[in-house]
């Protein structure tokens, strides 16, 4: 079960603020976990404030190697914040990036150049002069010589005192991809693909992302004095791990840091969920048997040798490392049918709760037996995508389901697809003489904005409500087909979400209230909201705050009318890229094949997130062809630890307050 403390704790029970500490035994980098990127970024600024204020002190600049993207965002606030609140000053601190894309021009939307002033350098009083950022306007024929005086200026400052790092999907650093040797110098680097397609969302897709970066070299990062990786994520989890515990390899660019004598890893949770010591941590230290930590090792023990759960034998926890888990409770025939029994006791078909039924074993509350249940949608469509089969039976069974769609979902519409509506819309009006002079003027003025925008400009206010249009129409036409009234439909268009780039503002009160106003309005017995807590500037984890924020407040309030939140359980599932590990599902809703079919075409709906979908990474399948392998895998999961075969299943994790 995910209880607040769980949310905010490290695994080991320690604060938020500590690193996660255990016997390391397969890792050859330092490497310290947090519990969150909030917590683990305040350690990483606290270091580099101390190395600006001991230069200070010595009377020497402070040369910092810097870098983008999402990871270094929460370090560049609390350094900000550092330098509004405790008066430290960047003075004395040369800086130079990693990278830039080529060709880039400074002003663009995309260019790193203007990450940099807008996240850190027009916030402090570090000087002009003194901040170096790889120049992707550069002509082509004076790109080696540029990248050469860069080193050379680098060299003449002193050489980096620290270096600050990300890491790509594919273990890059900087833009050192795949395949780059150790002896590798600031260079124009043709870009991997993988790159190229995470990247494709700040672009607009895969055609406008730029082919080609100027990066500093391995060996250029390698000669930093003290080097800081940062990684949120689960989806860091794979590449931390090869990084961390395999072999150095130019398959995996970061795992040259092996090499260094003072470098360290800076990871939240769920990019560590691959290490060891987080996976198996029996294997590496000793543990506490608690109920949580026996269902993981039993899980995990099955699946890796292939055997449902009650066959399990003496023999193979000895072999394991589990055997000191059969010293304290006994023989695995018991321990084997416990967690079999706890496993069989998540699946329902009955999310809603089974009416006239003994729910002592069964995940949901028998009464009342009509339910209003509240589902939270961060995007237009993740309300099918990723809970799909559970919305249509609450309805089935007759509960009164309510949709909270809190973001317009406006960014993720391609420009062609909204020209065609904005045309559409003007055609018709002109057609039939239609009077309407300011819906007519914003659909005009949208068209003349698509027609005419280049890469690097933001959708304009009228772009944007066309797109958001797009979405609330298909969130509408989704509930019409799984069966709820479309006023149970609330868009509640949360500010966090409009500033019509990728990045988003930080979450608000505003937003907090939104959030609590719908609750209130609706008293659901039921919560569902997405529990995606992977990424921490990602959008799902945003809605998932407010969502968290707003129960927090209204459990603690007095003034709630019949204090209608003490009756009110939260219900969290995942996204379509990943879903909860086995021996965390507490809810297990199985789907007939008919339910899989249903759902796709409940998903077909979104018509503009079908075929060229814009933010898709570097998956490149479609939303339903995710969601169903989502499903069947758990399904699969389930049939392999010895339980029944189903077609389908969707996941879902409780949280406490």
């Amino acid at each position: 079960m995910i209880t607040e403390s769980t949310l905010l704790d490290s695994p080991n029970g320690r604060a938020s603020g500590e690193p996660v500490q255990s016997a390391i035994t397969y890792e050859k980098i330092p490497t310290h976990i947090y519990a969150d990127a909030k917590a683990a970024s305040r350690a990483v600024a606290q270091e580099i404030a101390d190395l600006i204020r001991q230069k200070q002190g010595e009377g020497k600049p402070c040369i910092l190697g810097l870098a983008t993207g999402s990871s270094p965002k929460t370090v560049y606030a609390e350094l900000v914040r550092m330098h509004r609140e405790e008066g430290l000053s960047f003075r004395n601190v040369v800086s130079y990036n990693l990278d830039e894309y080529y060709p880039m021009e400074p002003d663009s939307l995309q260019s790193y150049w203007r990450f940099m002033k807008e996240q850190l350098f027009d916030h402090v009083d570090i000087p002009a002069g003194n901040y170096h950022i790889p120049d992707g306007t550069v002509r082509p024929e004076k790109v080696a010589e540029f990248c050469k005086q860069y080193e050379a200026d680098i060299e003449a400052a002193g050489g980096l005192d620290f270096q600050l790092l990300g890491i790509g999907g594919n273990g890059h650093i900087g833009f050192n991809e795949p395949g780059s040797l150790s002896n590798s110098h600031t260079r124009l680097m043709m870009l991997d693909n993988s790159t190229r397609a995470a990247a494709s969302g700040d672009f607009g897709g895969l055609a406008k992302t730029p082919r080609k970066a100027i990066t500093m070299g391995v060996a250029s990062i390698l000669s930093a004095r003290r080097i800081v990786l940062l990684a949120w994520g689960e989806r860091k989890a794979p590449v931390i791990r090869g990084a961390v515990e395999g072999t150095v390899t130019e398959q995996n660019p970061a795992s040259y840091l092996q090499t260094h004598p003072n470098v360290l890893f800076v990871i939240d949770e769920a990019a560590a969920s691959e290490l060891t010591r987080m996976k198996t941590p029996w294997l590496v230290d000793s543990v506490v048997w608690d109920n949580k930590m026996i269902k993981k090792a039993v899980t995990h023990l099955s699946l890796t040798l292939g055997k449902p759960v009650l066959k399990l034998t003496d023999r193979d926890y000895n072999d394991n490392g589990m055997s000191d888990l059969l010293a304290q409770y006994g023989q695995s025939y018991d321990i084997n049918i416990d967690i079999f029994n706890q496993l069989q006791h998540t699946i329902t078909g009955w999310p809603g709760g089974k009416p006239n039924a003994d729910d002592t074993n069964r995940p949901e509350r028998a009464l009342p037996a009509q339910k209003r249940c509240l589902i939270f949608s961060p995007h237009p469509d993740d309300d099918i995508i990723s809970m799909g089969g559970t919305f249509q039976r609450l309805v089935d069974q007759g509960h009164e389901v309510h949709v909270g769609y809190q973001t317009s979902g406006n960014i993720a519409v391609a420009d062609d697809e909204a020209l065609r509506f904005a045309d559409y819309v003007v055609d018709f009006n002109n057609q039939f003489g239609i009077k309407s002079p300011e819906a007519t003027r914003i659909f005009q003025d949208a068209a003349a904005s698509l027609r005419s925008k280049k890469d690097s400009e933001m959708d304009t206010a009228e772009v944007r409500y066309v797109k958001g249009l797009i979405r609330r129409g298909e969130a509408k036409s989704t509930c019409r087909f799984v069966g709820i009234p479309v006023e149970n439909a609330h868009f509640l268009n949360m500010p966090f979400y409009e500033t019509g780039t990728v990045a988003k503002k930080p979450l608000g009160e505003e937003d907090v209230k939104i959030v609590m106003d719908l609750i209130e309005q609706i008293k659901p017995h039921q919560i569902y909201a997405a529990g995606d807590l992977a990424d921490p500037h990602g959008t799902h984890k945003v809605c998932l705050d407010a969502v968290m924020e707003a129960v927090r407040r209204l459990k603690q309030s007095n003034a709630t009318p019949e204090n209608f939140m003490k009756d009110c359980w939260v219900w969290l599932y995942r996204g379509a890229w990943a879903e909860w590990d086995i021996h965390e599902i507490e809810m297990a809703v199985p789907m007939s094949p008919d339910q899989v079919m249903r759902k796709r075409l409940g998903i077909f709906k979104h018509q503009s997130q079908k075929d060229g979908v814009v933010y898709q990474g570097t998956d490149s399948r479609e939303f339903w062809q995710r969601a169903e392998e989502r499903n069947r895998t758990t399904a699969g999961l389930y049939n392999h630890l010895g339980l029944a075969e189903y077609e389908a299943i969707e996941a879902f994790v409780r949280w406490k307050f």
